[in-house]
């Protein structure tokens, strides 16, 4: 029964566990580097053709992304998440598949021009299409029985829909353990999505610690309405626009709530509204919002589709009274690209909502090139930015006079603003919350998904406030859950520390992985009958004969 650190450790992104108990082999979450790398991480230890079954805690590409790269390796086992997570990964693996096509198509056509060979992409349509035939849903609360010594349940995480906490129990030589992977935990009293759930009993819990080193400013939520008709008015009395770089999923949606607000509201018979949200109402009554991204648009029809399971109770009331609480009047949606360049022609003073949430992909960067550059506008943040993106830069305290973007400089002229209030992730008192409700002895927590900076300081405070041991471990960290000893020491140098390693030809990449899920499916035929057996092997021989010619 052994644990083994992958991904997100010492960094925020890239979430990836291997574990191995029940003669089964695992992996809880597969996600993908989002921004530069701090630390290197490892590949996983085994051939993918190997993995008995993945556990998703939820969409998130920097936890679910490198799933369609896994079955293009060769994965064919379960894949376990809730509803809600199945939904939305369909959409969000498929968009980064086409975002992987397209990279690979426009590096290729530049290596072509340049003499050098093309680019393959790191996965396409088919691999991500062939993921998600691996997909299997599982409810909330329900103890799961997977395999003989693995049993597993979800609790609501409240972070994003569908988001979950996962508790392995896991029973390996007549020992039990019990093992808890929190994925991100979510803030209290979010619009829409429900409260985090908290357990009670682990002997060890893997932990997020995405923002352990501060406490949010979580105004009421109608505060939150209120600072944004403020920075409404002042731009559309400015002229420009109002950009609001947005995660697709999650943060899109939360956007549109308190936007409705500032519109029209909800039950507003006895309340005293704001000034400011009135003069927006009053001055300009049909404001226009687009959210442009493909992805966001099918993200919210997720959402609409899931009331019952994830959404807080004032939501649901909504729903049951008619009203969509993410829609109103002059709201307009985007897909083709010609749409989207349609936007900034209109000079009428507007919300843009578009992806990537960290500017780093996506067509809010088209929409940075027209507004950046213009001191009407502002730029509004409204969630986590990694180290590195093009967004924590805007936001840093030394912003640069220009950004380059689609290879020319844009000046940074328009007004960038942070708007902490909607956080998806619980922040140090919030993480503190979660880890105090465990009821019996922990033996040891992880602090994984925190910055470099973060994670040790993070790590002794949870020691300190609950007497639990805690340990911020590296990439390749293994650790024995039995008998609770770490048996191999991970690599502690960061990327900067390393010696550039030299890119492998991925084709050639691609040729050693298929020759490794070959291995594996041989093993697994062992006891087939020997017809089958005979002609299997034929075939290889003949295949082999054809090119060692």
């Amino acid at each position: 029964m052994k644990l083994r650190f992958i991904g997100a450790d010492h960094e925020v992104t890239g979430s990836c566990h291997y574990l191995e108990a029940a003669g089964k082999k695992m992996l809880v979450d597969c996600g993908m580097e989002q921004g530069p790398e701090a630390y290197l991480d490892q590949v996983i230890p085994v051939n993918a053709a190997e993995i008995d079954y993945v556990f998703v805690t939820h969409a998130h590409i920097d936890h679910s992304g490198l799933i369609p790269l896994l079955f293009k390796k060769g994965f064919r086992g379960t894949i376990f998440c809730t509803s809600a997570t199945l939904e939305l990964c369909n959409i969000m693996l498929k968009d980064s598949a086409h975002i992987q096509e397209s990279d690979a198509e426009w590096k290729s056509r530049k290596n072509i021009r340049a003499g050098i060979s093309s680019v393959e992409p790191l996965y396409d349509m088919d691999d991500a299409e062939g993921a998600m035939s691996l997909f299997k849903s599982v409810p909330y609360h329900d103890e799961i029985h997977i395999a003989d010594g693995i049993d597993v349940k979800f609790i609501d995480a409240g972070h994003l829909l569908g988001s979950s906490s996962i508790e392995f129990t896991l029973t390996e030589d007549g020992v039990t353990k019990k093992i808890v992977f929190s994925g991100d935990i979510g803030n209290k009293d979010k619009p829409l999505i429900k409260n985090p759930e908290y357990l009670e009993e682990a002997d060890y819990v893997v932990m997020e610690s995405t923002y352990g080193d501060r406490v949010h400013e979580n105004p009421p939520l109608d505060d939150f309405a209120l600072a944004l008709a403020k920075i409404l008015l002042k731009t559309f009395d400015r002229g420009g626009n109002v950009v609001i770089p947005a995660f697709s999923v999650g943060r899109t949606q939360e956007v549109l709530y308190f936007l409705r607000q500032v519109k029209v509201g909800e039950d507003e018979k006895e309340k005293v509204l704001p000034k400011e949200i009135l003069e927006v109402r009053e001055r300009y009554p049909h404001f226009p919002v687009y959210v442009d991204s493909p992805l966001s648009i099918e993200a919210t029809h997720v959402f609409n589709e899931n009331v019952a399971d994830c959404f807080e109770q004032k939501a649901i009331d909504m729903v049951n009274a008619g009203i969509n609480p993410i829609g109103f009047e002059d709201l307009h949606t985007t897909v083709t690209s010609q749409q989207s360049q349609q936007i900034n022609f209109d000079k009428t003073p507007k919300v843009i909502i578009s992806a990537s949430g960290m500017c780093e992909a996506g067509r809010i960067r088209h929409h940075l090139k027209h507004n950046l550059w213009n001191p009407a506008s502002s730029i509004v943040f409204v969630g986590y930015q990694s180290p590195g993106t093009l967004g924590n830069i805007l936001l840093s305290d030394k912003k640069p006079a220009t950004v380059k973007l689609f290879g020319e400089p844009v000046a940074v002229n328009a007004e960038i603003i942070n708007l902490p209030g909607l956080s998806g992730h619980a922040d140090k008192n919030g993480l503190l919350t979660w880890i105090k409700n465990y009821k019996t002895d922990v033996q040891k927590v992880f602090i994984v998904h925190g910055d470099n900076e973060v994670v040790d300081p993070f790590a002794k405070l949870v020691t300190a406030e609950t007497g639990f041991p805690a340990y911020a471990p590296y990439t390749e960290d293994i650790f024995d859950l039995i008998t609770g000893e770490q048996i191999q020491v991970g690599d502690v140098h960061s990327v900067e520390k390393k010696a550039k390693k030299t890119k492998a030809n991925t084709v050639f990449a691609r040729l050693v992985a298929a020759g490794e899920r070959l291995m594996a499916v041989i093993k697994r035929s062992e006891g087939r009958p020997n017809k089958e057996l005979a002609k299997f092997a034929d075939r290889i021989n003949d295949m082999c004969d054809k090119w060692e010619k």
